[in-house]
């Protein structure tokens, strides 16, 4: 005579047991999230935004400007010289200040109304500042944090700079008085 084994009470499904099984796993699950290392910040490769600027400089022949001597603790982000608005060609520099805003020297020849408004994201005229003896334009986008400082120059062939960004004006200020003539 053969006896079978009876089942236990734990293998028959209940809701109870779902339950238990169903913590188990969940513990289990936030003890591998929490032990799980994180990256805070990216950190990209270095940007040569001297070189770069050399480059575009004897490309487009325009007197370009970089932000120069910066304290070590700003960062480069970005150089390109690429179409924008209008077919305009433009020179971009981007910049991380320490407090981690975004500050971006954009440049073209015979600047459009188009392409200002494009690269100010249509942001209003707060007034105007002076810094490094320019008399800077200054506009501001509420909604989304976007600041600029605009030297507009109007004659053919000008060569027109935006400051533009994250950054406060102060920051902004600050990068206009350290732009300087790209130079070998």
């Amino acid at each position: 005579m053969s006896t079978t084994p009876t089942k236990s009470r734990y293998s028959m499904g209940s809701a109870p047991n779902m339950l238990r099984s169903l913590l188990v796993i969940g513990a289990l699950m936030a003890l591998i999230w929490f032990m799980t290392p994180r990256v805070n910040t990216l950190g990209g490769p270095v940007v040569d935004v001297h070189g770069t600027a050399l480059s575009v400089a004897k490309e487009s022949g325009w007197p370009i400007s970089e932000a120069v001597d910066l304290p070590a603790d700003w960062k480069t982000t970005s150089a390109r010289y690429v179409k924008a608005t209008d077919g305009l060609m433009t020179w971009h520099a981007g910049y991380q200040a320490p407090s981690g805003n975004y500050v971006a020297v954009e440049q073209t020849r015979d600047a459009t109304q188009g392409w200002v408004d494009a690269q100010t994201n249509r942001a209003r005229r707060v007034g105007e500042l002076q810094a490094a003896d320019i008399t800077w334009i200054k506009f501001e986008r509420g909604g989304k944090v976007q600041n600029s400082l605009l030297d507009r120059r109007k004659g053919a062939g000008e060569l027109t700079t935006l400051l533009t960004g994250t950054g406060t004006f102060e920051e902004l200020t600050f990068v206009a008085e350290h732009l300087g003539p790209v130079t070998e």
